[in-house]
């Protein structure tokens, strides 16, 4: 992934692309969403974050990858905008390691220092995410307003 392709500014994931955080709601089992405030690489048609192996981001995302995403401040507040629906999944090996490398060289200070150091000192495992649209999307479908 070059340099130009992060932070993209055309691409599904566009409107995620103006904004240093974007607001991750996941699902829990009965369909209660929880939205939770994190960085975003935005690479074209797909996007990737992080998080740490015991979160609650984490779990929910074992059992349903469905996600939705919308440009927010640090706080988790919303800055308007499109929200994005997006199918999350779990990276392995080098793909990992890209998504890693794209997360620090956009955020340097928090992903190249903070974080790496933090997961370690508390013994979690850092796992990375691509996010990609929908089946609905590629099929041709309209998505749901």
């Amino acid at each position: 992934m070059s340099d130009d392709q992060v932070r993209s500014t055309s691409g599904y994931f566009s409107p995620l692309a103006i904004s240093k955080y974007s607001l991750l709601s996941t699902y829990k089992r009965d369909g209660t969403p929880v939205a939770t405030p994190v960085n975003v690489v935005v690479s074209g048609d797909v996007a990737y974050f992080r998080t740490w192996n015991t979160s609650g981001k984490a779990k929910r995302l074992r059992h349903t990858s469905r996600v939705e995403l919308q440009a927010c401040g640090p706080g988790g507040k919303p800055k308007g905008g499109a929200k994005v629906a997006a199918v999350a999944s779990l990276l392995q090996g080098g793909a990992s390691q890209e998504a890693a490398t794209a997360l620090a060289r956009q955020h340097p200070l928090l992903h190249r220092h903070i974080v790496p150091r933090l997961h370690r000192l508390r013994g979690w495992t850092t796992q990375q995410y691509r996010l990609d649209a929908p089946p609905e999307r590629h099929s041709g479908l309209s998505e749901l307003a």
